[in-house]
C-alpha cells in the first residue's frame, strides 16, 4: 500500500522533474552532479509530503474498518480474548531472551595536536583571521555554549581554512557544531589534497583538490563521499545519532588511511573501510553551505595524531601526556568523549598492578592564577574518580596533583598553544 502511494506522488511530480532534467543537461559535469542532488531533494521532499497525505486518508479508512469489526457478538470477543491470551503466552516464553550486541568506543585522541582553534583571537563580529569564504560568516558567542563560534551563515557560501594541514595517515578531527532551527541539509565538511600546480586559499570547486572526503552532516543522516578524478565516489551512509538542532554537538572523525570511522554522542555512527582513494595525502579542509540552506554555528576544531602507545609511554617511558581527556572551559567534570582514552589507562593499570601513578593537571594562562591552580586540582581529582568508580582501579594506587599554569609545554600566545598546554599527565610512581 505505501509503496503505491509513493509511487503515485512521484507520478504527480514528473513534469516537474522533466523540466529540471533539460536544464541540467545545459550545465557542465560538476555543476550537473550538485544541481541534480538538489533537484531530487526537492522532488524526494515533495513525495513525502503527497504520501503523507495519501496515508492519513488510508489511516482514516482503517480507523473506521476497525471500529466496525468492534461491534462484534460478545461470543467472538470472548474466544478472541483466550486465542490472544494463549498467543501471549507463546509470545513471552519465544522473547525471554532479547537479542543484544554490544561494541567498543574505540576513539582515542593522540599526544600531539596539529591543529586547533577556538575563534579566541576573533574580536566579535568579525570574520575569522585564519579563513577565506565567498559569502559571509562572522564570530558571535551563543547563550547556550561558553567560548566563541563562527557562524557560517552566508548563502550557499563556502568556508575554507588558508594554511596548509601536514596531515598524517592516521590522525583525528573534532568539532563542536549548533545547528541553527533551519538546519535542514546541513553543513559538509571537505578533508582534500590541494592541486600542486593550481593551489587556491578559497576554493569553492564541488570537488576541490587532486582528491578528497566529503562529510555530510545532516540533522536525520550522515553520508561520506571519498572522491578523486576520473573515479568514480566512495559512499557511504548512516542514520545514527544524527546532530541535533539548536544544541551543541561534538562530532569526531577518525581517519586511518582509507578507513573513516564518525563518533557522536558516545557512539561510533559509521565505520567505512574504504571511503579514501589510496595514496592521498590530505593538506587542507573546509565548510561548505553550497545548497544547504543552513546556518550552523561552529567552534573548538581540533586535529591530533591518533591512538598513542599507552603502554609503551606509561611503563616503559613512565609519563603518559594525553589530549583525549577533557573539560568543559573553567569545569572539571570529565567529558563522555574521554570514555576510550580512560579506559586505555585503565587497562594498562589492570595489566600492571604493582604500578602506582600520578595525575597532573595542567592548564593554560588564561584567568587568574590561583584559580588556575585551583580548577587544575579539581580536574586531576575528577580523572582520579573516573578510574575508581568506572573502570575498577584501586583509589590507594592513584595520587592527584594541580599545576596549573606553571609548567607550560608552549607559550601561552595562540590558540593552538593554549591547547597544548591545556593536558592531563600519568606519571608512573
Amino acid at each position: 500500500m505505501k509503496k503505491v502511494l509513493i509511487l503515485l506522488g512521484f507520478c504527480l511530480l514528473f513534469n516537474t522533474q522533466a523540466d529540471a532534467q533539460k536544464w541540467l543537461n545545459k550545465l557542465g559535469n560538476a555543476a550537473k552532479d550538485a544541481a541534480k542532488n538538489a533537484v531530487e531533494r526537492r522532488v524526494e521532499q515533495k513525495a513525502e509530503e503527497v504520501t503523507e497525505k495519501a496515508m492519513d486518508k488510508a489511516e482514516e479508512s482503517v480507523t473506521k474498518e476497525d471500529k466496525n469489526k468492534k461491534s462484534a457478538s460478545n461470543e467472538e470477543e470472548e474466544e478472541g480474548a483466550i486465542v490472544t491470551e494463549e498467543k501471549g503466552e507463546n509470545m513471552a516464553a519465544n522473547t525471554s531472551q532479547k537479542l543484544t550486541g554490544t561494541s567498543q568506543y574505540d576513539f582515542v585522541p593522540g599526544d600531539q595536536i596539529l591543529f586547533y582553534d577556538d575563534f579566541s583571537q576573533d574580536a566579535i563580529g568579525d570574520f575569522p583571521a585564519l579563513w577565506a569564504t565567498n559569502g559571509s560568516g562572522e564570530v558571535k558567542s551563543v547563550n547556550i555554549a561558553p567560548g566563541k563560534w563562527f557562524h557560517m551563515n552566508g548563502e550557499d557560501a563556502v568556508y575554507c581554512y588558508t594554511r596548509e594541514i601536514d596531515f598524517p595517515d592516521n590522525f583525528i578531527v573534532e568539532f563542536d557544531i549548533i545547528p541553527d532551527e533551519k538546519y535542514q541539509y546541513g553543513i559538509q565538511f571537505t578533508l582534500y589534497q590541494e592541486k600542486t600546480d593550481e593551489p587556491k586559499e578559497m576554493n569553492d570547486d564541488l570537488y576541490p583538490g587532486e582528491a578528497g572526503l566529503h562529510i555530510d552532516l545532516g540533522y536525520d543522516r550522515w553520508d561520506t563521499k571519498g572522491y578523486k578524478e576520473t573515479e568514480d565516489w566512495l559512499t557511504g551512509q548512516a542514520t545514527k545519532n544524527t546532530v541535533i538542532r539548536e544544541k551543541e554537538n561534538h562530532v569526531i572523525l577518525w581517519v586511518q588511511k582509507r578507513r573513516v570511522r564518525i563518533y557522536h554522542q558516545n557512539a561510533k555512527v559509521l565505520d567505512m573501510p574504504t571511503n579514501i582513494y589510496p595514496n592521498v595525502k590530505f593538506n587542507r579542509m573546509r565548510f561548505s553551505g553550497w545548497d544547504r540552506y543552513s546556518a550552523p554555528y561552529v567552534s573548538n576544531l581540533k586535529i591530533t595524531t591518533a591512538s598513542p602507545d599507552t603502554r609503551s609511554k606509561l611503563i616503559t617511558e613512565g609519563k603518559l601526556v594525553t589530549y583525549g581527556i577533557t573539560f568543559d572551559v573553567n569545569k572539571a567534570d570529565v567529558k563522555p568523549e574521554s570514555f576510550g582514552t580512560l579506559k586505555s589507562i585503565a587497562d594498562v593499570l589492570k595489566e600492571n598492578g604493582p604500578v602506582r601513578v600520578k595525575i597532573i593537571g595542567h592548564t593554560d594562562s588564561d584567568g587568574d592564577d590561583a584559580k588556575n591552580l585551583e580548577l587544575s586540582q579539581r580536574r586531576a581529582q575528577s580523572v582520579k574518580n573516573e578510574l575508581v568508580s568506572k573502570f575498577g582501579i584501586d583509589a590507594s594506587r592513584i595520587e592527584t596533583e594541580g599545576a596549573g599554569e606553571t609548567t607550560p609545554v608552549a607559550p601561552n600566545d595562540t590558540p593552538a598553544n593554549k591547547a597544548l598546554n591545556r593536558r592531563v599527565e600519568f606519571v608512573k610512581q
